[in-house]
């Protein structure tokens, strides 16, 4: 889409364009509405269960219809996090509490159709969430055997690997699992609150029921030897259950607005580790989303109980800032990207990006700005910061790709995804087995079934990406990848020049 230029703009409008495309780069701007549309529409392709009628992504179809029966529950729906077909219930909280945050702060910028997309896409999740609290001091926490499943490449429609299920009763501990569904439906509460009360009501009743769980019996799930050699080493408990206990308790105070919850903040903030790693976000950190978050009250609120969370939160956000002393502490690829060691890297993009424009939120509502030491900074600024990263993804890279299937004319065709891989059964009716699908695995060409909106792991450091199928740390797309980018494409889909 061509720029709109006033004449008084034209000279320099157009000297810009030539230095632009005199480096290689687009000259026009993104379509954030499409962008953000696909990115929603993701996750029906990650769905498992019994598909509906308006189901938008064709070549999918019903899957995993008797998970639970091994323990008499029904444990059907939810989503496949990645490219395999396993459900593993941490990262799947973590998704669902990004996907209602992204509504939550900016719900009223998505156009209507999108913001009723979002609001399935959450309801997919917290209708599967809602049965994995369903029985008394239990919590299940996955469905499926990792390894059996990652030893085979077939469609999540032929699956005859083991559906195992994973629960943790107490008192052992799962903190972690349980902390992180307490925030999941505590924040989903708030999107149905006036849409659907009693659905809301019922998320936050069983949000108040899982954060108990999760403080009753203090520990991390994985360190149960029932169920660590299904979530590990894949979802294991990197970095402590501290911080998801703080997680959940901010979250149900956030959408009750009851005391309790911030005396718990307030009283537990040090000793459950709330200064430590400050600079993380992610399904296993929740430390820069949990500042973030709980400055909301400070910042609007005056609330100064918490002032140390607003001013981790801010020391934080100063370390994204390049022109400031503490930004040594962040790295970027040569073209801009945020890069953290480690695989999936655009997840540390999409969700460091959504904080930063949520921060700006807060700032812009009480005209504040930050004190970086050498410099201030503003809601705008973040704002333009957030804007580069989502800009890379899209497209403005060293590869001139974009890094979501489906958006624009050039994108990743062979990416680390069963299902997207394999002939869809509708076309291909007959079982694929286990071992079959590895012809389909192995193929050099493009995978036959599109999944739209899905944004992959992304280039490493030298912004250099191979299509390639087998690199998963950079092929295979998740959920956790998208949740907050929806939020991050409705900002600019409302304020596509910030």
């Amino acid at each position: 889409m061509a720029p709109n230029l006033s004449l008084r703009n034209v000279v320099p409008s157009l000297c810009l364009l030539l230095v632009l495309i005199g480096r290689g780069q687009r000259a026009w701007a993104h379509d954030y509405v499409d962008a953000l549309s696909k990115a929603i529409l993701f996750f029906e392709g990650q769905r498992s269960g019994f598909l509906p009628e308006d189901q938008r992504l064709k070549w999918r179809a019903h899957s995993g219809l008797s998970d639970g029966w091994t323990h008499n529950v029904d444990l059907t729906g939810g989503y496949y996090d990645a490219g395999d077909n396993v459900k593993f219930g941490f990262p799947m909280a973590f998704t669902t509490t990004m996907l209602s945050w992204s509504v939550v702060e900016f719900g009223e910028m998505m156009p209507p159709e999108e913001l009723r997309n979002a609001r399935v896409a959450i309801r997919w999740a917290t209708d599967y969430l809602l049965k994995t609290v369903s029985q008394p001091n239990r919590i299940f926490v996955q469905v499926g055997d990792p390894i059996s499943d990652h030893n085979c490449w077939e469609r999540p429609e032929d699956m005859d690997t083991s559906r195992a299920v994973y629960a943790v009763d107490a008192p052992n501990p799962a903190s972690d699992v349980a902390g992180e569904t307490a925030a999941a439906l505590a924040a989903s509460s708030m999107v149905f609150r006036s849409s659907d009360p009693g659905y809301s009501e019922t998320l936050l009743r069983n949000a108040v029921k899982a954060f108990q769980l999760a403080d009753n019996y203090r520990g991390a799930y994985s360190d149960n030897s029932d169920v660590k050699g299904g979530v590990c080493p894949f979802y294991c408990d990197f970095d402590g259950y501290q911080d998801e206990l703080l997680w959940g308790a901010a979250w149900l105070r956030r959408a009750t607005k009851d005391d309790n919850f911030l005396n718990y903040i307030q009283s537990n903030g040090k000793t459950l580790g709330a200064e430590d790693n400050i600079n993380e976000f992610g399904w296993d950190n929740k430390h820069a989303g949990l500042n973030v978050l709980v400055s909301k009250e400070v910042v609007e609120g005056n609330v100064y109980s918490l002032e140390s969370y607003k001013a981790s939160a801010e020391s934080f956000l100063c370390t994204l800032i390049p022109e400031t002393a503490a930004s040594s502490h962040i790295e970027y690829s040569p073209g801009g990207l945020i890069y953290r060691p480690g695989g999936s890297n655009l997840q540390h993009a999409t969700s460091i990006a959504f904080l930063e424009l949520v921060y700006a939120n807060y700032l812009s509502r009480t005209s504040q700005a930050i004190n970086c030491g050498n410099v201030y900074v503003s809601a705008q600024t973040l704002r333009q910061q957030a804007k580069k990263q989502v800009d890379y993804i899209l497209g403005d890279n060293p590869m001139r790709l974009s890094y979501m299937i489906g958006y624009g004319n050039n994108y990743p065709q062979r990416i680390h995804h069963r299902g997207s891989s394999l002939p869809s059964v509708k076309d291909h009716p007959q079982v694929i087995a286990c071992k079959e699908g590895s012809t389909y695995f192995n193929s050099t060409g493009p995978n036959p079934n599109v999944l739209v909106g899905a944004v992959v792991g992304g280039p490493g450091q030298d912004d250099v990406y191979v299509d390639d199928r087998a690199d998963f740390r950079k092929s295979e797309p998740t959920t956790y990848i998208n949740a907050p980018f929806v939020g991050v494409l409705a900002y600019f889909a409302a304020n596509p020049n910030p």
